[in-house]
């Protein structure tokens, strides 16, 4: 027998943001009360001005892009610090979230209570990781200018990229182009219904010390028929590698969820502070060693295949279900709802429009997307949002709403180019790329097979759904991001190379 608990006043205020919308309303309660790890570098003069606005996000830089170097001696503890960095911005949130009335009347406060001590945690971490760097032998630049971090008011964007058209974000480091070049999905049909509408209502403490609601928002929503196809791909070259691999391993059945980051925060429990779906790996959580995962249970049907897929859970905000309600990655981290088990989860490798694909090195990590796109900005933003029957329009930074009979779709499609050397990198990014608009590698850079991931629900059609996210970023679909380790056996690996590279499909 299921047990039953209180709905928490947070998925009440989802119900209703999510009645309000469905009825055309414009009575959503927009309490985005935030922390965020973004890129505000402004002085104590401008972080005190801004605090005196309708704020919801402290905004700080993004420590990780700064470290170009990362020595392999190094990485564990600078790893444990920028996990802990991320949990000082939640605690902050928290904070601001408990006491926002109180701040708002008084800015001075808030950079007194708010940014000063956060800025002092991020400062001491900062100083531990240029330690941990100098102690394996590589000289790091201070970092102490990233320290400060600023409040954000509710309707500043000035980072989100470019919501509601140029839908060419997602172009990745090393001049990588995504792969949603060309969208101009998200062009704010029913954007601000309401946005900022009963701005206060409800926030505070309230239920058990948890977060306010946090987001989606009604702009974060559009209609996938108002918008037009906007998909391109290169066409084949002769020596295009046109075959295909895919890899059956199952929705998610076991219900295998945590808040880990294996990749992003090995050895942190709730490196992420949001739950995600696993499928493949049965081994994978923080603590998770290659060869933990080499011996790992698999859940797909190609028993060579131990890799793992993981990405976050998008949950209704029904107030049903929320049997995380008080967990890390779950209500405590501001994500509430039922987590939906997808209907449907398809794993295909592809090969390169421009020439033979060689095989990847075993464990491999590869991130897609960026989890903290909202504050940070759409250059590694790599979300693909649809709807089954309209697969030609696919959005980044919106939400779908679909007509009745259609299901939501998530797109990941990973990096297929690798450095030839590593098999991770300091961001956890350098050492993969995307290929150019015309399908080549940049120099330097080998093709590997491509995993193209779809994901399909069945949940009501209109909002009221939610990708989970770190605290700060709002749960902006901008910030969906997938992560794939690979663990295929060698003679797997070789099938899937062949399959591919001589026009097959295999799996």
């Amino acid at each position: 027998m299921g047990r039953t608990r209180k709905r928490s006043t947070v998925a009440n205020r989802a119900i209703a943001a999510s009645a309000a919308l469905i009825l055309g309303g414009g009575g959503l309660v927009a309490v985005n009360v935030y922390a965020s790890a973004g890129e505000g570098r402004s002085g104590q003069e401008q972080r005190i001005q801004n605090a005196g606005r309708q704020m919801s996000t402290i905004d700080c830089p993004e420590v990780a892009n700064e470290l170009t170097k990362v020595p392999r001696r190094a990485r564990a503890a600078v790893d444990r610090e920028l996990a802990r960095m991320d949990t000082q911005i939640t605690d902050a949130y928290k904070r601001f979230a408990d006491n926002k009335a109180k701040l708002e009347r008084d800015p001075k406060l808030t950079e007194k209570k708010i940014l000063k001590p956060l800025k002092q945690k991020r400062l001491a971490s900062l100083k531990k990781i240029r330690s941990a760097l100098k102690r394996a032998g590589h000289w790091q630049k201070s970092l102490d200018s990233l320290a400060p971090c600023t409040m954000r008011p509710d309707d500043d964007s000035t980072n989100e990229g470019d919501p509601g058209g140029g839908q060419n974000g997602g172009q990745g480091q090393n001049g990588g182009q995504g792969q949603n070049g060309g969208q101009n999905g998200g062009q704010g049909q029913n954007g601000g219904q309401g946005q900022n509408a009963g701005q206060d209502g409800g926030q505070g403490g309230g239920d058990g010390g948890q977060p306010p609601g946090n987001g989606p928002e009604a702009s974060d929503f559009v209609d996938i028929q108002s918008i037009e196809p906007n998909i391109q791909q290169p066409q084949p070259g002769e020596q295009a590698s046109t075959g295909n691999f895919t890899t059956e391993c199952g929705r998610n059945e076991n219900g295998l969820f945590n808040s880990d980051n294996v990749i992003a925060a090995p050895g942190v429990s709730n490196g992420a502070h949001h739950k995600h779906d696993y499928i493949g790996n049965q081994a994978n959580n923080a603590f998770a060693s290659d060869d933990d995962l080499a011996n790992g249970e698999t859940t797909c049907n190609e028993q060579g295949d131990k890799s793992t897929y993981y990405w976050p859970v998008i949950r209704l905000q029904n107030g049903q279900n929320e049997a995380d309600a008080n967990e890390d990655g779950g209500g405590k981290d501001g994500n509430v709802g039922e987590i939906q088990t997808p209907s449907e989860v398809t794993l295909q490798f592809v090969g390169s429009a421009v020439s033979k694909v060689t095989a990847m090195p075993r464990f491999l990590r590869i991130i897609t997307g960026d989890a903290k796109a909202f504050v940070n900005g759409d250059a590694n933003a790599n979300a693909s949002w649809s709807c089954t029957g309209f697969e030609d329009r696919q959005l980044k930074d919106k939400y779908p709403i679909c007509p009745a009979g259609s299901q939501v779709v998530r797109s990941f499609n990973f990096q297929s180019c690798w450095d030839g050397q590593n098999t991770d990198s300091a961001n956890h990014r350098t050492h993969v790329a995307f290929a150019d608009q015309n399908g080549q590698c940049q120099e330097g850079f080998q093709a590997i097979p491509q995993l193209k991931q779809r994901i399909v629900y069945d949940i009501p059609p209109g909002p009221g759904f939610a990708v989970d996210s770190f605290p700060e970023q709002l749960h902006k679909p901008i910030t969906d991001h997938g992560d794939f380790i690979n663990v295929f056996d060698e003679n797997v690996m070789n099938k899937m190379v062949d399959c591919i590279n001589t026009g097959k499909e295999c799996n």
